[in-house]
């Protein structure tokens, strides 16, 4: 009895272990960590750190960085995609407003031949460059060694 008791504990100990570690490991997959390197006088960056942070999924580390082109052109951003950010997140670059449904859909997918996802310029409406109720329309580019393809297009209104 003594023997069969202890086996059941073993079982229970290594399954416990195993439902641990697996639920470490989703919880690590979701909180991802993203550096984004921004000019230090720009506040919209920080809005849409917030963005993403909502729902407590990443964890957005910022660093100050004086020669934001040297950033992007290190990264394979494209000159006209740039815009006023670029955040490294899971191998991937994410250059400027971006929505965080298109960065899950991009870690979630990992395409191949695709670098990162670019919103060019500083379109009102997007995630960090709200102003009430007006949206300026945008796309949201894939780009990479392969090419471009729009990865998502929203529409703007006329308020």
């Amino acid at each position: 009895m003594l023997h069969f008791l202890r086996s059941a504990i073993a079982r229970r100990s290594f399954a416990g272990a195993m439902l641990l570690g697996t639920a470490l490991s989703a919880c690590a997959a979701q909180a991802a960590t993203f550096t984004m390197y921004r000019d230090p006088n720009c506040g919209c960056c920080l809005a849409w750190a917030d963005h993403m942070e909502q729902g407590e999924k990443h964890v957005v580390e910022t660093v100050d960085h004086p020669d934001m082109a040297s950033v992007k052109s290190q990264n394979g951003v494209p000159d006209d995609l740039r815009s006023c950010h670029t955040v490294l997140a899971d191998g991937y670059v994410i250059e400027g407003h971006v929505p965080a449904a298109d960065v899950e859909r991009l870690l979630a997918e990992r395409p191949e031949g695709v670098t990162g996802l670019a919103v060019a310029g500083m379109p009102i409406g997007s995630p960090g460059m709200e102003h009430g109720n007006h949206r300026q329309p945008f796309r949201v580019i894939a780009f990479g060694p392969e090419g471009r393809s729009v990865w998502a297009s929203y529409p703007g209104n006329a308020s």
